[in-house]
């Protein structure tokens, strides 16, 4: 079986689409079923066109990400009560998140997703041909928010992160950065970001999960997509944060690791 392991599209329908397309386009990059790892439609200008894509995907799995969270609660991914209550350089930037999820918010109440998101749980556990068990979570088990798992953390500081994993196999999305490394008997599997990717060369990326009842194996993979078309739809849907949007698809966001050795 082959599996298409998804995360962090950000309501990048244009990026979204050059994956989909790449993963069919031939007989080896075809699927049998894809594991979605959250954050699929807040922060960009095309959250319907995303939400319909992936509803019409199948053989899907999915597990919600921060942004699915802040859209059903209000939450917000915000500074402190206390530090915007004495820091007034802090309003602006408040304000500005707010706007982004209400548009996000509003967007999927009109298409009739906010229930879909609703019934997509935070993990989901499973077991593969060879036994191998997986945990699929957006950024650490327990947990759809946090630092999660990047390459500035030391082994140690990453190790009490895998608490409550108890798999052998454990995909995670949230920082946007692919990786596939070991710690602690735990292969950690993060297919970097459809929709807001942080690596210098700013190709949507995902990873092709290969199992059978011998094992299983990774292949990292990075698609160019047209970055200027998804700046001009930012622009285009008035999105209230479409300047914020459009810095990433500019590159002026990216970390400053170099290319990821997996893509490499």
């Amino acid at each position: 079986m082959r599996i298409a392991i998804l995360s962090d599209i950000h309501g990048n329908c244009v990026a979204l689409d050059a994956v989909l397309a790449d993963i069919e386009s031939g007989v080896d990059c075809s699927v049998d079923e894809y594991w979605i790892l959250g954050d699929m439609a807040s922060a960009g200008a095309q959250p319907l066109e995303v939400m319909e894509r992936l509803n019409g995907l199948a053989n899907a799995r999915y597990v919600r990400g921060n942004s699915e969270r802040y859209l059903l609660t209000g939450e917000r991914p915000l500074a402190t009560p206390i530090a915007e209550m004495t820091d007034w350089s802090l309003v602006p930037g408040c304000v500005d998140v707010c706007e982004s999820f209400a548009w996000t918010a509003g967007a999927l109440a009109a298409g009739g997703y906010l229930p879909f998101v609703q019934d997509i749980p935070l993990e989901q556990r499973l077991t593969l041909p060879d036994s191998s068990s997986v945990l699929l979570v957006h950024a650490s088990p327990g947990r759809d928010d946090g630092d999660g798992f990047v390459p500035v953390y030391s082994d140690e500081e990453m190790s009490g992160r895998l608490d409550g994993c108890d798999a052998d196999l454990l995909c995670v999305g949230h920082t946007h950065w692919p990786q596939n490394f070991h710690l602690d008997g735990v292969q950690i599997v993060n297919p970097g970001s459809v929709g807001v990717p942080l690596i210098p060369s700013l190709r949507a990326t995902y990873a092709v999960l290969e199992a059978d009842r011998s094992g299983y194996r990774v292949e990292h993979r990075a698609v160019a997509y047209d970055l200027k078309l998804a700046q001009e739809k930012a622009w285009e849907m008035r999105h209230p944060q479409a300047e914020f949007i459009v810095s990433f698809l500019r590159g002026e966001r990216v970390r400053n690791w170099g290319e990821p050795d997996v893509l490499r």
